[in-house]
């Protein structure tokens, strides 16, 4: 079906840190045919029969801390998870670079997976990141010198007011764990992302990736139930010092609160090691901010998004 709905979705089964209490609904998209009568259902624009709330764009999950009580939200998912497309070179592009097509509810390591079977290379720093490719490109997900805004052409959003609509690159604005399609306020989602790859040999971008799948699991909990890091990175500071540095250097690697604990791998990760609640880790999370003041004089801002 194009668009299905759902009551009383928990979102403990919709995050990587399994936790969080139930939403008022859960929309799932398939196909682009199915917007049209989402617009229709959502909180403020007809409304779903009996429903406040807010609308919330939600892929894998994988950066939200949610709490444990209710939450006034309708989850809207993109199923829109065909394989990617490969097109040639575009206007605006780098000579040379291929342009590929993802939809926002692919996982990003399948697109990762297609384009090393493809020799198209770019994207290997992100190994390891487990997302969807409409969340990485609402946050701008980065790792190992990668971002996702600084190979992406152009952007499909979509609104409940003006449908779908393409962005160009250059009309967006990307940050540090930040990316704004400067559309104005009110909902709006990702459902499709185009990034310009260059050639390479297969074998070449399989090696990079083990490489840098093997740094990361000797450096992070790659396997445990976290968000990824919880703290952003300070600006200003000197180089080689971060937000996990940070925590470690003010003895919060290994900390624990019941079923939450800073990772012993790498201390900016909060990991549920198994019956956490959102209590415990909003607690952890504001001792450890805390103490890295009280340590450092240097207030950590949260890069997880939290739900309250």
């Amino acid at each position: 079906m194009p668009l299905t709905i759902a009551h009383d979705t928990l979102l403990c089964e919709r995050t990587t840190l399994r936790l969080g209490g139930p939403a008022l609904a859960e929309a799932v998209v398939s196909c682009a045919a199915g917007l049209d009568e989402l617009a229709r259902v959502l909180p403020g624009l007809g409304g779903l029969p009996g429903l406040g709330g807010q609308a919330l764009a939600l892929g894998a999950g994988s950066n939200i801390l949610a709490a444990d009580g209710p939450h006034a939200l309708v989850l809207v998912r993109a199923a829109n998870n065909a394989a990617p497309q490969i097109s040639t070179q575009a206007d605006g592009v780098t000579p040379g670079a291929f342009i590929v097509r993802a939809g926002a509810g692919l996982r990003l390591p399948r697109l990762l997976g297609f384009c090393q079977r493809a020799g198209l290379s770019g994207l290997e720093g992100l190994t390891g990141v487990p997302g969807r490719i409409g969340g990485s490109v609402a946050m701008n997900a980065g790792s190992y010198g990668v971002e996702l805004g600084a190979l992406l052409t152009r952007v499909r959003l979509w609104t409940p007011e003006g449908g779908l609509i393409w962005r160009a690159a250059q009309d967006c604005a990307f940050g540090y764990r930040h990316f704004d399609p400067r559309m104005g306020g009110g909902f709006w989602m990702v459902w499709e992302a185009e990034f310009a790859l260059n050639a390479d040999q297969p074998f070449a971008i399989r090696k990079r990736m083990e490489t840098v799948y093997a740094r990361k699991k000797a450096s992070q909990p790659v396997t445990a139930r976290s968000a990824g890091c919880v703290f952003k990175n300070p600006e200003g500071l000197a180089p080689g010092t971060s937000a996990g540095r940070l925590l470690d250097e003010a003895g919060l690697r290994g900390k624990r609160l019941g079923g939450m604990a800073f990772s012993t791998v790498h201390a900016n990760f909060l990991v549920n090691k198994g019956g956490g609640t959102a209590a415990q880790a909003l607690e952890l999370l504001e001792y450890g901010r805390a103490t890295v003041f009280d340590r450092f004089n240097l207030n950590l801002e949260t890069e997880v998004v939290v739900l309250g």
